[in-house]
C-alpha cells in the first residue's frame, strides 16, 4: 500500500501534526548547530593558517569545498534519509559531525580540506531538518527569518566566546572541541525531535518528490541571490582598501553589516505576513545593487560604512522571502524544501566566480558580477510571479 501523503497546504495552518514546544526548540538546535561553522570557520581556518598547517590558497579551498558539501547535505543526503527517519539522521549526523571536528585537530594541508569537505555533508542533512519544519509551518517567512536572525546571533556569541576564551590559550584546535561539544549537544537534542514529517503532497508536475519545473527555476533564483552576496562581500575589506581607508574601516564595516543583518533578519520577521514577499524581495534586491554602485564608486569611510549597513540588512531582510518565492513557484513545499541546498551552493559559487574577474589592482569586477546576478535574481523572480497559477 502506497504511504500516504498529506493534504494539500492550508493557508495559516501547520501541514500534518503541528510539533510541540520541545520538538520545534529541539529542531532548531541542531539547525542553529549544523550551520555554526560558516560564521565560525573564518576565525578558525585563519588561526590555522596562521599555526602553518593551511595555506592561504587551501583555506579558500577549504571553506569553499565545505560550504558546497552542506550545500549537497541539504540537497541530496537529507532526502535520502526521508521524512520517516528524523531520529536516526538527527543522531547519526551530529555524531558525525563531531567526530569530523575533532578530527580536524589531527591533520592539516590537503587531507584537513578534505576532513573538512565531508564535515559539510552531515551538516547539510542537519539544515535540511529544520527546514523540513519550516515549509510545513503555517508561516514560512516568519519561521525562516527567525532562523537566520537567531543564527547569525549565535554565530557571533560563538564566535567571539572562541575568540576571547579558546583561541588564545588552546589554539585553533580548541576551537574545534567546541564545536565538537556542540554538535554533541545536538545529537542529544535529536532524541526529542519529531519521529517524523508529514509527506508533502504529491502532483503531476513534481513525480518521485522533485520540484515541479517552476520549482527548480525557483531555486535557481536562490542560487544566484546567494551568489551575488557573497561575490561581494568576500571582497569588502580589498574593496575597502582599494578606496584609500584605513584598516580599521574594513572592520568596522563588518561590525556595521552584523548589526544591520541582526535588524534586516528582526523585521522581516516581524512584518511575515504584512507584506507581500514579492515586493519585499524586489525592493531589498534593488537597494542591495544601490549599495553596490556605492561601494564600487570607492566612496569615503562614512558613506562606505552606510552602504555596507544597508548591504546588511538588506542580505537578511531578504533572505526569508526566498522561502514563499519557492513556495508559490512550487506549491508542493518540494522546492523550498531544496532551498538551503541551492543557497549553500551559491554561497560556494558566488566567491568561486568573483575570483576569475578579480585582479590584484582593482575587485570591483566582483561588484559588477554581483549586480549582474542580482539583476537574475529579480527577472527570475518577477517572471514566476507575474506567471504564478491563479
Amino acid at each position: 500500500m502506497p504511504a500516504a501523503v498529506s493534504p494539500p497546504p492550508v493557508a495559516g495552518a501547520w501541514i500534518g501534526a503541528p510539533p510541540n514546544l520541545i520538538q520545534r526548540l529541539t529542531v532548531f538546535w541542531i539547525g542553529l548547530v549544523g550551520v555554526l561553522f560558516p560564521g565560525v570557520g573564518p576565525l578558525l581556518l585563519g588561526g590555522l593558517e596562521g599555526a602553518g598547517r593551511l595555506t592561504a590558497n587551501q583555506l579558500g579551498l577549504a571553506g569553499m569545498a565545505e560550504l558546497v558539501a552542506m550545500g549537497i547535505g541539504a540537497a541530496v543526503l537529507g532526502p535520502l534519509f526521508g521524512e520517516r527517519r528524523l531520529r536516526l539522521a538527527a543522531v547519526s549526523c551530529s555524531l558525525a559531525l563531531a567526530a569530523l571536528d575533532l578530527a580536524t585537530t589531527r591533520v592539516s594541508g590537503d587531507p584537513l580540506i578534505l576532513v573538512r569537505a565531508a564535515a559539510g555533508l552531515p551538516a547539510g542533512v542537519m539544515i535540511w531538518l529544520i527546514t523540513g519544519m519550516i515549509v510545513r509551518s503555517p508561516r514560512p517567512e516568519r519561521w525562516a527569518g527567525l532562523y537566520l536572525t537567531i543564527q547569525t546571533l549565535l554565530q557571533l556569541g560563538v564566535v567571539s566566546a572562541i575568540g576571547a576564551f579558546v583561541v588564545g590559550r588552546f589554539g585553533p584546535d580548541g576551537g574545534f572541541v567546541v564545536l565538537a561539544a556542540l554538535t554533541v549537544s545536538a545529537a542529544l537534542a535529536g532524541l526529542a525531535i519529531p519521529g517524523a514529517y508529514a509527506l508533502l503532497v504529491e502532483t503531476e508536475d513534481n513525480p518521485k518528490g522533485l520540484p515541479s519545473a517552476r520549482g527548480w527555476i525557483a531555486l535557481a533564483a536562490v542560487f544566484c541571490f546567494q551568489a551575488f552576496i557573497l561575490a561581494v562581500w568576500i571582497y569588502a575589506e580589498p574593496l575597502s582598501r582599494q578606496a584609500g581607508h584605513p584598516a580599521e574601516v574594513a572592520s568596522a564595516a563588518f561590525a556595521v553589516s552584523l548589526a544591520a543583518q541582526v535588524a534586516g533578519g528582526a523585521a522581516a520577521t516581524a512584518l511575515a505576513g504584512r507584506l507581500s514577499w514579492f515586493w519585499s524581495l524586489a525592493v531589498a534586491v534593488a537597494l542591495a545593487i544601490g549599495a553596490l554602485f556605492v561601494m564600487a564608486s570607492l566612496p569615503s569611510a562614512a558613506v562606505f560604512l552606510v552602504a555596507a549597513g544597508v548591504f546588511g540588512f538588506v542580505w537578511l531582510f531578504a533572505s526569508p522571502y526566498l522561502t514563499p518565492l519557492a513556495i508559490e513557484a512550487d506549491p508542493s513545499r518540494r522546492a523550498a524544501l531544496l532551498g538551503p541546498g541551492a543557497s549553500l551552493l551559491g554561497c560556494g559559487a558566488g566567491p568561486l566566480l568573483a575570483s576569475f574577474v578579480v585582479t590584484g589592482a582593482d575587485v570591483r569586477p566582483a561588484v559588477w558580477l554581483g549586480v549582474g546576478l542580482a539583476l537574475v535574481t529579480l527577472m527570475i523572480a518577477a517572471f514566476l510571479h507575474l506567471t504564478r497559477s491563479r
